[in-house]
């Protein structure tokens, strides 16, 4: 049992009761509300507490009201690691004295019996303070009793914000009510802003001109094609697997059940004669090299994200030492991976419930671990919907005790429970359904799931358009607008995105067969060679579209991503707003690739910050018009084949059409 009568309630946010911590990025603020309230009439006062999690001391900011018995506050995590925050509340007696006070001078009362009842509150106070506190209190005590003093004045030491700071730092801890705390785990910016490009490095090497056959690209290959990667505005330069590729049930060009000879397989078979997942590919260089390739691609302001596979080819050497991490068949064989009908006999998945899952647990961390130290600080996690959820929480968990700095990319395209669950045990940001989002109401429908909690406090959704596994019918069949609307999508609705290069600037389009999302002579079965220099390469729009998320801010973030009416099924419109409201980007986007759409846009003027009476300049980004404006009703018109989107930068203070040059 016990006395204390406050009660908090509705704690946000968090996530799942607080199982799992919210996400936030260094900078970001924490936005905490609670229903907190009591029996009776009687004032009650919200504290928000916060702290690094290795922090012996809690930092403490006061609540504020917002009407009907719910409260906020915030606080802003500015450390790379886990925050804890919780509410405290209890009755304020001084408060509740302080206002009935106010009542009742107010209805011509006398007030000399309740300012001898605030000087017993404050001597009670004074009890539980320090010396110097004490003291103020029961001065402050003797001055309010004092019959020399005018009533004015005791009313105004009544009400006096001395007063109710000492009683904020000295409340009665019989009567305070504490909740559990909740955690917020703190990533460094890139987790929440990141632009990716994907690169096969075998294919990275230049044509021979005195050679049909392609050559292996090296570590080196990869260097060289850095300035290119730079010049179009990426920032994660994201490898598939370094490693050696078994030979064992290899697969040939185009998922071929038996490989030609000369086919260099799956990069995605790990392991061979030459060693497992802390090997690589000796066609692609040594461990020196890699590392000179994360030194060069730093200097450039590109990081390297390595993809980390959990699955082994039949020659890897986990098979032949650890027998017991595999599943056996009744016919004695090891089971090789399966999605029916899917078969892929060049793949063994590990056995998680072995009765050596423990050491099985404990080398796969060390795999992260090897990694971490040749310089790597984002892995793109492939298929980790098909490993335990405890042990990705256990893995995640670990590896960032010592290196909180880590980033995961969870490469999930499944149901949507288990795409959730993966972000909430620790997976950094999340591939997700954006792929097959191609009309305006279902690209709407979904980023408003995404962009509302508990969702967005758990959920980075990284957004590609393309990946060597899925190449979608949009793409297969809108030709060159059609890349070009899935880029600006990607680019201006998520703060993080990537394409698969070089095969989206070329635009390369050709399924496999009819009805597939496969790519016709897949990198991923084959080296490939691309003439980077094509007249007809999107790189420099790509190379635009990045320069634009780089200078607006509210690009850079997931939040503040409003939709606005349009009189047009093919028209998107949506803006992002920076925080502070100072800044407004708006999109708006035809994505219907083979037509010209043109309608009525209805602005939400309010969520912009611009006014009813008073015109505001759009600047195209993409083009460089610019248009003046009024109202909420404007007019567009969009061909897909000269440019299917625009990009506004929204100006607010245009007097008239002569103050163009003001903005500039």
């Amino acid at each position: 049992m016990s006395k204390v009568r406050v009660i908090i309630e509705n704690i946000t946010p968090q996530i799942d009761c607080g199982r799992f911590p919210i996400k936030r990025v260094v900078g970001e603020s924490v936005v905490v509300q609670a229903d907190v309230f009591t029996d009776g009439h009687d004032a009650v006062t919200a504290v928000l507490l916060y702290r690094p999690e290795r922090s012996p001391e809690w930092h403490n900011t006061p609540m504020t009201p917002l009407g009907n018995d719910r409260f906020e506050a915030r606080f802003a995590v500015q450390q790379v690691g886990r925050y804890e925050f919780t509410v405290m509340a209890y009755v304020d007696h001084i408060e509740t004295w302080r206002r009935d006070l106010t009542k009742k001078l107010n209805a011509g009362q006398d007030i000399e019996i309740d300012l001898m009842r605030g000087a017993l509150l404050a001597n009670t106070l004074s009890g539980r303070a320090a010396d110097l506190d004490s003291r103020r209190l029961n001065e402050w005590a003797h001055a309010i009793t004092d019959t020399s003093r005018d009533l004015e004045q005791r009313y105004a030491l009544a009400q006096s914000e001395g007063l109710r700071e000492l009683a904020r730092k000295h409340p009665d801890p019989n009567l305070v009510r504490r909740e559990p705390a909740l955690s917020v785990e703190v990533d460094r910016e890139r987790a929440r802003y990141s632009t990716w490009y994907e690169l096969f490095p075998r294919s990275a090497a230049p044509k021979s001109e005195d050679s049909d056959t392609l050559p292996h690209g090296t570590f080196a290959d990869v260097i060289a094609r850095l300035p290119y990667v730079a010049s179009m505005g990426f920032d994660v330069l994201y490898l598939p697997p370094i490693h050696p590729i078994g030979v064992t049930e290899r697969k040939g060009r185009n998922n071929a059940v038996k490989a030609a000879d000369g086919d260099t397989g799956s990069p995605w078979a790990i392991g061979g004669t030459e060693g497992g997942h802390k090997s690589i590919h000796p066609d692609l260089g040594t461990a020196e090299d890699f590392k000179l390739l994360v030194t060069k691609a730093g200097a450039l302001g590109i990081e390297i994200a390595l993809d980390i596979a959990f699955q082994c080819s039949p020659d890897h050497p986990y098979v032949r030492e650890h027998p017991e991490w595999f599943q056996k068949r009744p016919d004695g064989t090891i089971q090789y991976a399966e999605n029916p009908p899917k078969k892929y006999q060049d793949i063994y998945p590990f056995d998680f419930e072995s009765d050596a899952w423990r050491a099985l647990w404990e080398e796969l961390k060390s795999v992260v671990d090897h990694w971490i130290a040749q310089g790597v600080r984002i892995f793109r996690v492939d298929n980790p919907h098909t490993k335990p959820f405890p042990m990705w929480e256990w893995l995640i968990g670990e590896v960032k005790k010592q290196n909180p700095d880590v980033l995961f990319l969870a490469e999930a395209f499944t149901r949507p429970k288990v795409m959730y669950r993966l972000a909430k045990l620790g997976f950094t940001q999340s591939y997700n359904y954006f792929p097959w989002r191609n009309s305006k109401h279902e690209i709407i429908e979904y980023f408003t799931e995404l962009g509302k909690a508990p969702v967005s406090d758990f959920f980075r959704p990284n957004l590609w358009p393309n990946t060597p596994d899925i190449l979608p019918e949009y793409l297969q069949y809108g030709g060159r607008p059609a890349f070009m609307v899935r880029l600006v999508l990607a680019a201006t609705l998520g703060a993080s995105y990537g394409i698969y290069g070089p095969a989206f600037e070329l635009m390369e389009h050709e399924a496999r067969e009819h009805g597939s999302e496969e790519y016709l002579d897949s990198e991923k079965y084959q080296i490939r060679y691309r003439d980077l220099a094509r007249e007809d390469s999107l790189s420099e729009f790509i190379g635009l579209v990045n320069r634009i998320r780089r200078d607006n801010a509210p690009l850079q973030t997931d939040r503040g991503l409003n939709f606005h009416d349009t009189d047009s099924d093919a028209l998107l419109a949506y803006s992002k707003t920076s925080e502070d409201g100072s800044e407004s980007v708006l999109v708006v986007v035809n994505v219907d690739p083979h037509h010209v759409q043109s309608g009525w846009l209805t602005l939400d003027l309010t969520t912009l910050g611009l006014p009813e009476d008073r015109p505001f300049q759009v600047h195209d980004l993409l083009s460089e018009a610019r248009f003046l404006w009024q109202g909420s009703r404007n007019y567009v018109s969009l061909n897909p084949e000269h440019s299917p989107a625009h990009i506004f930068r929204i100006r607010r203070r245009v007097r008239s059409e002569r103050d163009f040059d003001y903005f500039l």
